[in-house]
């Protein structure tokens, strides 16, 4: 069984959507299961890309929202097919549980008190966000050691990127004391692109310490992977998009 106190919560969130953030998150979950963390992946995204992406049919299971909705959390959970891997799945009926949240008292601690629960039995939990900094964010904020952020090397993340630094000292002040940026990933990354150097070079001059070493390539086999359920390390092992995801699930676990 794994150590509470060593469980790190990991929220994966970028207000932007489109920067490979579901892609992330499902790719760096199970990269940490293949190097034997056991690993919870939990979708809290109302478009529920992430449970797909891991094979798991929205059918039938009981989800993010039964999970904040009073739920035990262990019948939310999900195994996969893969390595030291299991997913808390989302779907649509979460999109309603900003409404319903509104009224509830503690409303951004639901999340958190759910997961609390679950810390002995994992060495990592990665929570996918949903694209917005509506409740279900705040929730995963509250929830989480730490925030990784996936951007694109372009002119406006950089700016998306500072409001979310804005966001998380703000929820550090309010709701969660121990939040803190973990890491930034640089996504869909074309070393030929002027302005993608450029970018970069900023990041490594605002975040020395935050940028993960490995920027994750434009891959075909990445955009492929999730419509056969698949992380892409199972769907291609090959793809450099993997390799990618695996030596950044290697830096995650030596941060530790």
């Amino acid at each position: 069984m794994a150590d509470e106190k060593n469980c790190r919560i990991l929220a994966f969130a970028n207000q932007k959507g489109g920067v490979g953030k579901t892609t992330s998150a499902v790719n760096i979950a199970a990269s940490l299961g293949s190097l034997g963390e056991k690993t919870l992946l939990c979708d809290f995204d109302p478009q529920g890309n992430a449970t797909s992406g891991v094979g798991i049919s929205k059918k039938g299971v009981k989800t993010s929202y039964d999970l904040i909705s009073g739920e035990n959390p262990y019948n939310c959970i999900s195994k996969t097919e893969f390595e030291c891997l299991d997913v808390i799945p989302a779907d649509i009926s979460l999109a309603g549980a900003e409404i319903e949240l509104v009224d509830e008292e503690k409303r951004q601690y639901k999340l958190k008190k759910a997961l609390d629960t679950l810390r002995g039995d994992y060495d990592y939990i990665i929570i996918d966000c949903p694209p917005s900094l509506g409740l279900l964010t705040i929730n995963s904020l509250s929830a989480a050691d730490g925030v990784v952020v996936p951007m694109q090397c372009e002119y406006y993340a950089l700016e998306g990127l500072s409001q979310l630094v804005m966001t998380i000292s703000k929820i550090k002040k309010m709701y969660n004391p121990s939040l803190e940026l973990f890491g930034v990933i640089v996504t869909m990354f074309d070393g030929r692109l002027n302005l993608t150097m450029q970018v970069l070079e900023e990041l490594k001059r605002y975040f020395p310490d935050k940028l993960f070493s490995t920027p994750v390539p434009r891959n075909v086999r990445l955009s492929e992977a999730p419509s056969f359920g698949m992380p892409v390390m199972y769907f291609d092992k090959h793809s450099k998009g993997g390799a990618a995801y695996k030596e950044i699930a290697k830096e995650i676990v030596s941060r530790k």
